[in-house]
């Protein structure tokens, strides 16, 4: 198996502006599980919002970065 350091593609096409926001986790969970909705996959935003909250913030982060483009 060969690694590469090529990013992987956000599993929606949503793309979510996150720098206006505080920061706040609850905000920027329902920016993204928004865009989502609005998204090529709707139907990701359930699983989204489970996985983003199974972990502390920075796995939020990670999790945001994997369904949607960030700008």
């Amino acid at each position: 198996m060969t690694m590469t350091n090529e990013p992987t593609p956000p599993l929606t096409d949503a793309i979510v502006k996150l720098t206006d926001d505080d920061g706040n986790a609850f905000a920027l969970l329902g920016h993204v599980r928004r865009a989502i909705l609005n998204s090529n996959h709707p139907e990701l935003a359930e699983p989204f919002v489970v996985d983003a909250t199974s972990g502390e913030y920075y796995h939020l982060l990670a999790t945001c970065l994997r369904y949607v483009t960030v700008e």
